[in-house]
């Protein structure tokens, strides 16, 4: 059938001679890079207590069983489109296969900013987190840029290498933090002061407080579920492996936090998690491990968090790399952000533009003595997540406007009932963090970050849309090849 003039010219089912790297990846190392970004460990100390000290819902257990249901929905049609589509650019391509190139290069934009944000944001509390361990353990007293910098460093080493060592790099931090967090969850289960209760997750929990600041936390959880997408041309299977890892990783996200969140409610007692977590903040896991396990598991703890940072910057420095190697490689950006290393199959060139970016962040914000977890870590983070959750409501849009021009042979759940209903319940998650986006900074209403700072990823998306257009008429062949993979 024909193709109309807004959609790229065909759909490949591999990628072009161009891919980034070798087919190296199957399903356990996409997990892993999935699941690092979502950083277990960094959600249990500074998501979950946060969650609960400035919402004041004790139902947070709740909302991760609703989440995870919701975002398995979304997986039914972006599983779908990437058994169509092999394409390091993920919802750049899938959004302009399914909208258009002018929605498509807004999208990638959009993501740039948000991934980008999302990982320097990190680095604030990396930073921030183990330079206090360095000086409260040992008495080295370093500035939280020295070591944010440090892990710049690091990171873009390992960005330059086999994306197969990554892997294997990610699954040691990833296997040592689920194992840390998981015997967190066992002793307060088997030490819990009011007894062992199903109460949070109950509805009338869920409904008491800001329930739909408690989502945007929540949604902030899962970021990084839907990379698997970016690693599908250096997957040895990519019709089968990408959909699969997504489902995966949203399983042991969605039930991993929600057991979590639960335990720690059952380790200070239901009528006490809000109290508890307002009062000790991200320092609540760490005092209730002292308290159910011991002084020596609470220090390992805290050098796990650091290490938990660690693969959710690497992680997140992998998409990023993928994103402006995708986008140099169809001439949207410079094409030198194309290039893979000749030994190594990594996107090094775009990988080195993320390095170089994130330490100029941390070098300005060092010189404006800004707070790296207030400032640096919550205004980047927060960004990044809005833009995300955008990104995932256009993609389940993009499902239907792809498939209604040719089926596929994909049936009538995947290609059209999910992305429907995924499209309306992350619309409302997204529309629900705009308007609750005061609470997510912890600023108050009609302060100008909470306009300025969302204000971006529509400006990103605007600008988008406007080069595209520009390329339709200045450069038509660039804007032939957007979204093709070559």
């Amino acid at each position: 059938m024909a193709i109309p003039e807004a959609a790229p010219p065909s759909s490949p089912s591999s990628p072009s001679s161009g891919a980034s790297g070798r087919r190296r990846l199957g399903v356990p190392e996409i997990v892993f890079f999935v699941v690092a970004a979502s950083a277990p460990l960094t959600v249990a100390a500074g998501g979950l207590p946060t969650s609960f000290a400035v919402t004041g819902v004790t139902g947070i257990p709740l909302l991760y069983v609703v989440l995870a249901v919701l975002l398995t929905i979304f997986t039914g049609g972006y599983a779908a489109m990437s058994r169509s589509i092999a394409n390091a650019g993920a919802f750049y391509a899938y959004i302009t296969y399914g909208l258009g190139r002018v929605a498509g290069v807004g999208a990638a934009f959009v993501a740039l900013i948000s991934y980008n944000t999302m990982q320097i944001g990190l680095y604030g509390l990396f930073g921030f987190t183990t330079a206090d361990f360095l000086k409260t353990k040992t008495d080295l007293d370093l500035p939280w840029w020295t070591v944010a910098l440090a892990g710049v460093a690091v990171v873009a080493i390992l960005g330059f290498r086999r994306v197969d060592l990554n892997a294997r790099v990610l699954g040691v931090l990833l296997t040592v933090e689920f194992l840390t967090v998981l015997v967190f969850d066992v002793a307060q289960l088997a030490d819990a002061p009011d007894g062992v209760s199903a109460a949070p997750l109950g509805l009338d929990a869920a409904t008491t407080g800001a329930t739909g600041a408690a989502f945007c936390f929540a949604m902030a959880s899962f970021m990084g579920f839907e990379a698997a997408a970016l690693y599908s041309e250096e997957c040895r299977d990519p019709r089968r492996t990408v959909g699969r890892a997504t489902y995966v990783a949203v399983a042991v996200i969605g039930v991993f936090y929600a057991f979590t969140a639960w335990a720690m409610t059952v380790g200070t007692g239901s009528s006490q998690i809000i109290a508890r977590a307002q009062k000790d903040g991200p320092a609540l896991v760490f005092v209730l491990s002292e308290e159910h396990v011991g002084r020596l598991f609470s220090d390992l703890a805290q050098i796990f968090l650091i290490t938990s940072l660690f693969a959710a910057l690497l992680s997140f420095h992998n998409a990023v790399a993928r994103y402006f190697f995708s986008l140099g490689r169809e001439g949207v950006l410079p094409s030198p952000l194309s290039r893979t290393h000749a030994r190594h199959g990594s996107p090094h060139v775009g990988s080195a533009t993320q390095t170089v970016l994130a330490a100029a962040v941390v070098v300005v914000f060092a010189l404006a003595d800004k707070d790296p977890v207030l400032s640096l870590f919550n205004w980047f983070t927060n960004l990044g997540a809005l833009g995300v959750i955008g990104l995932l409501a256009l993609t389940s849009a993009a499902v239907v406007g792809y498939f209604a021009r040719d089926h596929r042979s994909e049936n009538m759940w995947n290609r059209l009932a999910a992305p429907a209903l995924a499209f309306l319940g992350l619309g409302a998650v997204f529309v629900v963090s705009l308007l609750n986006f005061d609470a997510l900074l912890g600023a108050e209403k009609g302060s100008s970050l909470t306009w300025v700072l969302p204000g971006l990823i529509f400006v990103a998306a605007a600008l988008g849309a406007a080069f595209a257009a520009y390329l339709r008429t200045a450069r038509p062949d660039t804007y032939t090849r957007i979204g093709s993979g070559g």
